[in-house]
């Protein structure tokens, strides 16, 4: 029997373990406190530092965030009766108003579907907020995430506009909104600043952190009618703005690049990819918004947009917090982040590519036959050409991504089917040997790799010499060839 067959049981790669590295795959990549990681420059960074809380803190914490949640719950159920009035008695767009007849929608009916929405969706932030806080609510920085979710339904950016709603219908309530407000603005920003270590990198990320503080004051204090920066510049607003959340991005880099732990990287980018497809379809609704010239009249695709896409893709930045903070199927989001660049990408290419067949074959036939309608043929061609470009075009995208932004997997993958193919036909042992070293250490990159392969025993009848049976196997081969087989 070939010795390459015995091979394997035999090889052992033996890596050196640096300072606050384990063995476990578990410890390696799904521990936050008390290790070290790697940086992208390969210098060892320190992470010591823990976000468990236990004794008289734990209780403080726990009470703190129920005093502050509770009357925001109550808040944010007070806003949507509120909302249900205003908008059954006419408080939307006149735009809107004669749009919903033509859907068989009266004004009333439409406020009950839009509570229901609105109710839907602030449950979901609630319950991914109650379900971390019933969960990890012995960490800081799990809270902290916690009250961020259940904090956002009382804020200006929340679907319903809590203080929006409430502050007019009741005057007593503007300063508690205002408190509400202020609060949920400063803790989203204070956690985009922590996480997922919860401390702040690089340590200047401080000075940031107070300049957020001061400007979320001065614009939800005295009111937010009239705040304190009522009367500042408009660009000295957007200067601040682009300077602390250009700032937490830079933060964020930073972080994964030099002081991230494996496990914390993946937590990151399911945070990173739910905020950027959220932000990216506001952007992309609000690009639409401009586009579409005042005297159009009020569509379907506008209406859906307002009241439906555009709280629906906030959903994704709850849900993809919730993922990260429990750390549920955590190192999927590889997997997800590379089908949803391949078959985001696809889509587009195939919708322009669609499209330009169907302007273009339809020009065609107009100028050839004189028709002025569409074709129906022009439509079977285009999908027929999508139906057989789909297939090549997606192999095609995912090989340019594999390459592009997954290039050590990529490789890595490459030198496996190189090293297979090398296996079938290398038959001696010190060159098999020194493939395996090879392949180990560019698709593994340890610090250190070693071969060790067992000696035969007396009692084993194989051997494992490369080029020279066993004694045992000479005499089989000797009798199958005396025998003709």
């Amino acid at each position: 029997m070939d010795s390459r067959v015995h091979l394997f049981p035999f090889l052992c790669c033996h890596r050196s373990i640096q300072v606050g590295e384990r063995l476990s795959w578990e410890d390696r990549y799904v521990s936050r406190s008390g290790t070290e990681g790697k940086s992208a420059s390969g210098t060892v960074v320190s992470n010591t530092t823990t976000t468990r809380l236990s004794g008289p803190w734990l209780l403080i914490a726990r009470a703190v965030w129920l005093a502050l949640v509770i009357p925001s719950l109550g808040l944010c159920i007070a806003s949507l009766l509120v909302s249900y009035q205003q908008v059954q008695s006419g408080a939307i767009p006149v735009q809107a108003q004669q749009f919903l007849p033509t859907i068989g929608l009266s004004v009333s009916g439409f406020a009950t579907l839009n509570t229901i929405f609105n109710v839907i969706t602030s449950t979901i932030w609630y319950g991914v907020g109650f379900f971390i806080f019933w969960r990890r609510s012995d960490d800081w920085l799990a809270l902290l995430a916690a009250f961020v979710l259940v904090m956002f339904n009382v804020t200006t950016f929340s679907n319903n506009n809590t203080p929006a709603v409430l502050a007019p219908a009741y005057p007593a309530l503007a300063l508690p909104l205002n408190l509400m407000d202020f609060l949920g603005g400063i803790s989203l920003g204070v956690f985009f600043l922590l996480f997922p270590s919860g401390r702040l990198v690089p340590r200047w990320m401080g000075l940031i952190l107070l300049l957020l503080i001061i400007q979320a004051f001065f614009a939800n204090f005295p009111s937010p009618s009239s705040p304190f920066d009522a009367n500042w510049p408009a660009w000295l607003q957007l200067l601040l703005t682009l300077v602390i959340y250009g700032a937490i991005i830079y933060s964020q880099i930073y972080r994964y690049r030099r002081a991230s732990t494996p496990a914390q990287r993946q937590q990151t980018k399911w945070v990173v990819l739910g905020v950027a497809v959220a932000i990216g379809v506001i952007v992309g609704i609000l690009a639409i918004t401009f586009l579409i010239p005042s005297s159009v009249n009020y569509s379907f695709g506008e209406f859906i947009v307002t009241f439906i896409i555009w709280p629906a893709a906030l959903l994704l930045i709850p849900l993809s917090i919730g993922f990260s903070i429990l750390r549920y199927r955590l190192y999927d989001i590889d997997l997800l982040i590379n089908r949803t660049l391949v078959y985001g990408t696809l889509t587009v290419l195939l919708a322009l590519i669609y499209v330009g067949l169907v302007i273009g074959l339809g020009s065609l036939v107009r100028l050839l036959t004189g028709q002025l309608g569409q074709s129906p043929a022009v439509i079977v061609i285009s999908t027929l050409a999508i139906a057989a470009l789909f297939q090549p075009l997606r192999h095609r995208i995912q090989a340019i991504i594999d390459r592009r932004f997954y290039r050590r997997k990529y490789d890595a993958a490459k030198i496996v089917e190189a090293f297979s193919a090398t296996l079938r036909n290398e038959v001696d042992l010190s060159q098999l040997s020194a493939h395996l070293l090879n392949v180990v250490q560019e698709t593994m990159q340890p610090s250190h790799v070693s071969l060790w392969v067992r000696e035969g025993s007396r009692t084993e009848a194989r051997s494992l010499q490369a080029d020279k049976p066993s004694p045992g196997e000479a005499g089989v081969r000797e009798k199958i060839a005396e025998h003709g087989v």
